[in-house]
Order: C-alpha cells, then sequence, then structure tokens
C-alpha cells in the first residue's frame, strides 16, 4: 500500500506513467517503475464506484509498496461524492489524487464526467474544490484538454480557476475534447499555459518515443511530462527519455532485450494474478512490445495460442534466439 505522504516532485527528468485505461494496472505500473518512471497513476477509477464494492473497481484499487509515488485518477459528476470517497481512500493509504476532466470516450461524457466537465466549468471547479478540501494541501491534479472545441477554447480561464481553489498541479493534453486523438497534440498551448499559471504543468499528447519526449519539454518548459501510448509500446521510454536529456545515446530493443521485456512483465502478471483471464489479457498485451520488429504477427499469434503461463514463458525466452524478430529498417 502507497503511504507516501510526501509531496510529489515535478522536475524535467522526473517523467510520469499516465492512467491508462485497460493497461496501467498494478503489474504494468511497476514495469514502468523498474524502468524509470518516476511516478505512476492508476486506471480511472469510478468515484461513484467505490461505494457500490464493485469488483473491479476494486481489483483498480490494488497496489503494493513498491507501487509508489503512486496516484489515483478519479472520475465522476458530483462534488459530494468525491468529498465522501477521499477520506476513505487515504485510510487505505492513497496520498495524492487526480480528476480526469480530459476523457471523450462516449460513455464518460455521457455520465457528465471526464472531458464533459469543460462544458460545465463550474461543475468542474465545485468538485476540484471539495477533493482539495478532502485530500489536503499539495495532493491534488486535474488533467484537462484545450476546451470543447475550437470554438469554446477555455484551458487558459480553467486552469487559473483550479489555482484559486488549491488545485496542484494540472496535467494538459492539448487536444479539444471532441477531437478524441485526432488531428496533432499542441504542445504550444502547453508552453501558453506554463506562463498564465503558477502551479506545476504536465505536459502529454503525442509522446510516442523518448525523442518526442525530450523535444516537448524543450519546446513547452513544462515541468515534466506523462508518456501513455509511447510507454504501451515501450516500457522502457522513461529510461530512455532521461538518457536523451543528458545526452546519451539510446537504441531499440535488440530481441535479447525484446524477451527479458517480455519475461518480466508475463512474470509480473502470474505473480499478482495467475487466473485464466490475466493470462489472456497479458497475451494481448505483451506484443505491443515487439513493434518495430519484422513478422510482429507471427509473436501475437504464437502468444494468443498460449494456454498456460509456462507455455507463455517458455515463448518469451525463445524470442532472444529466433530469427524472425530481426528489427526492422
Amino acid at each position: 500500500m502507497n503511504t507516501n505522504q510526501q509531496r510529489l516532485l515535478f522536475e524535467k527528468d522526473k517523467p510520469w506513467l499516465a492512467p491508462l485505461a485497460g493497461y496501467s494496472d498494478l503489474p504494468f505500473r511497476l514495469l514502468a517503475k523498474k524502468h524509470g518512471a518516476h511516478v505512476v497513476c492508476t486506471e480511472m477509477v469510478s468515484v461513484k464506484g467505490l461505494f457500490h464494492q464493485n469488483r473491479g473497481t476494486q481489483k483498480l484499487l490494488a497496489t503494493h509498496k513498491d507501487d509508489t509515488p503512486l496516484v489515483l485518477q478519479l472520475f465522476g459528476p458530483d462534488a459530494p461524492l468525491f468529498e465522501q470517497a477521499i477520506p476513505l481512500l487515504k485510510e487505505r493509504g492513497f496520498s495524492f489524487f487526480d480528476l480526469n476532466a480530459g476523457c471523450s470516450v462516449r460513455k464518460v461524457l455521457k455520465s457528465g464526467s471526464g472531458a464533459a466537465l469543460l462544458w460545465d466549468v463550474p461543475r468542474l471547479i465545485s468538485i476540484a474544490k471539495s477533493m482539495v478540501k478532502s485530500a489536503g494541501e499539495h495532493a491534488v491534479g486535474i488533467k484537462i484538454r484545450l476546451g470543447p472545441d475550437e470554438s469554446q477554447e477555455n484551458y487558459l480561464d480553467v486552469a487559473k480557476k483550479l489555482e484559486d481553489v488549491g488545485v496542484a498541479w494540472i496535467t494538459l493534453h492539448p487536444r479539444y475534447a471532441k477531437e478524441l486523438f485526432s488531428g496533432h497534440a499542441r504542445w504550444e498551448c502547453i508552453a501558453k499555459l506554463k506562463e498564465h499559471v503558477n502551479l506545476p504543468i504536465i505536459a502529454s499528447g503525442d509522446l510516442f518515443t523518448a525523442e518526442d519526449g525530450v523535444r516537448c519539454i524543450t519546446e513547452t518548459n513544462a515541468d515534466t511530462l506523462m508518456f501513455a501510448r509511447g510507454a504501451l509500446y515501450n516500457p522502457t521510454i522513461f529510461a530512455q527519455y532521461n538518457k536523451l536529456l543528458n545526452n546519451e545515446p539510446i537504441h531499440t530493443f535488440t530481441p535479447t532485450e525484446l524477451s527479458k521485456l517480455l519475461i518480466e512483465h508475463i512474470t509480473l502478471y502470474k505473480h499478482f494474478d495467475d487466473s485464466p483471464a490475466a493470462l489472456r489479457r497479458i497475451r494481448s498485451f505483451a506484443p505491443r512490445y515487439a513493434k518495430g520488429f519484422n513478422k510482429i504477427k507471427i509473436l501475437r499469434s504464437q502468444m494468443a495460442s498460449c494456454e498456460t503461463w509456462e507455455e507463455l514463458l517458455t515463448l518469451a525466452h525463445a524470442v532472444a534466439s529466433l530469427d524472425i524478430f530481426i528489427e526492422s529498417d
């Protein structure tokens, strides 16, 4: 359980793992920590679900002594529920909380949560105020987008209001809510936000490689950044990013390194949950790391056919010596 009560550090060489729905579970967070993530975030947790003893919600709260600093990301439309839930979560050992006001998935928007709060700024500020009241100073961050759409851009005004109610940091994904993940992230807006408020700013959006991270942090002067999709394809992106910051060379995976990474992740999964459901999940997750190798469809197919953990680990070991995984040009 995370019992760290210290302030989070927002520094350029301390990258974060983003809250990734369906992916940033405990094993993946520990894998990211091992490979250079300074702060890790849980998957998005429904504040309403916390009061229904939902098994899925409880599973999202699983943590470990090495899973720190840990930020618990919450979503929901009702300020009173946040004020009730956070003291209970603090009793369980959680110290840091993030409100998702940036998710544009239709199901989340329909509930009045996520980026829907950018259409209802008074509600967003009310929730933020409740969270700060319950969690305390230096403990609450908010993730936002540029606004509902281009005609309703409001991120600078929203950020200033959040600063005024005591929010400790802001993460900006510089797209509009209606864009989802289309188009491109407008990093220049991160730079503008950094100049507009006196809060730590975390950069997000289109950070697919370590090189992207260094370019983003240089262009925006953000305090730190948050790897999302880039971490899914390369969990070592955090360490690579810090090497580039220090002008050290990096290289793409070799088959041997890919094999080691697969073994690490599979072993973590099996340790925390050796159920058939966990096996199916890691079978579909792990082949993402083979991006950049030839014939990765073969790896996906072979992993999908594994029926036991032993078969999966045997295949992961074999990856190091299989010539089908030669790096692409």
